[in-house]
């Protein structure tokens, strides 16, 4: 396992995985909460869940809660289970018995959905929850421009943040490197946005589900981003109250907003440094146009 110091890797360390567990592995912002939305209607079979998106599939390495408090959620359930991280695969305990579901999508609408969820957070509950001061909103950046400015040139390591453009494209490149392994499945966001029913399709097969029949139009209408938005009080990953607007979290989900909102010089610039990061079969795959399904 690699260590990453933004993330709780050690969380995972002891954790005792059934048979057909599946592992949901993002970035931030990449099509986290939609992935298990469609894991969870698949495995539940039902368009209205048994509980909030967010106990039913929890986030193991979130710092602010309890990690007892996470596994014994995990350990009562009785079904097949779902659970969020934003670790890389790379900083996992792997197991063959395990499908990891790895959604990746174009960076700078990262960077753009990433902006406005970090105005979308109330700094005064996060930093009660984690028992440090309130992050100063000033420290977010004052325009989206000067954010992609940021986003853009930020030569952090992974190891130590991964919400960075190096930290998305290293975790795709970990995912890209280990795209032939039975259980690992890689979706991009683009094409749940292209295609929401062949690409749950896919992942279903993937996970080897068969749909009860007649309930598959409900499954695929309750995983569609407006329906997400409508029922954002039990879709949004906010159970503790982080959120200033939980229907702000789904804000438009739309494809382009990132480069739309570039300037030429931004687009250059993004350009060089993508391919300094990256390998390029993997951002050929990131960048292509979605396929036309029959």
């Amino acid at each position: 396992m690699r260590r990453y110091r933004s993330e709780h890797g050690d969380r995972w360390l002891d954790f005792e995985h059934r048979a057909g567990d599946i592992v949901i592995s993002t970035r931030s912002k990449c099509g986290t909460t939609w992935m298990q939305m469609i894991c969870c209607l698949l495995v539940h079979q039902r368009a209205s869940l048994p509980a909030p998106l967010g106990e039913l599939s929890p986030w193991l390495d979130w710092e602010v809660e309890p990690a007892e408090e996470v596994r014994a959620r995990l350990v009562a359930q009785t079904h097949r289970r779902v659970i969020k991280t934003h670790l890389p695969l790379a900083g996992l305990p792997l197991d063959p018995k395990v499908t990891y579901v790895v959604v990746t999508r174009d960076p700078l609408d990262v960077a753009v959905s990433f902006f406005h969820h970090l105005r979308n957070i109330d700094q005064a509950r996060m930093g009660q929850l984690r028992a440090t001061p309130p992050q100063d909103p000033a420290a977010i950046g004052s325009t989206l421009s000067a954010w992609l400015d940021a986003w853009i040139d930020d030569r952090t390591d992974p190891i130590e943040s991964l919400d960075t453009l190096p930290g998305n494209l290293h975790h795709l490149d970990d995912a890209w490197a280990r795209r032939e392994e039975p259980n690992v499945v890689l979706v991009r966001y683009e094409d749940l946005q292209h295609d929401l029913e062949g690409e749950m399709g896919r992942v279903a097969q993937r996970l080897g589900i068969d749909i009860v029949p007649g309930r598959w139009p409900e499954l695929v209408a309750a995983a569609g981003f407006d329906a997400m938005r409508d029922r954002s009080g039990e879709t949004s990953p906010d159970h503790l109250g982080v959120f200033k607007d939980q229907k702000a979290f789904f804000r438009s989900g739309r494809v382009g907003d990132g480069r739309a909102a570039c300037s030429t010089a931004q687009l250059v610039r993004y350009e060089r440094r993508v391919v300094e990061l990256a390998d390029p079969g993997a951002l050929a795959w990131l960048g292509r146009e979605p396929e036309p399904r029959p």
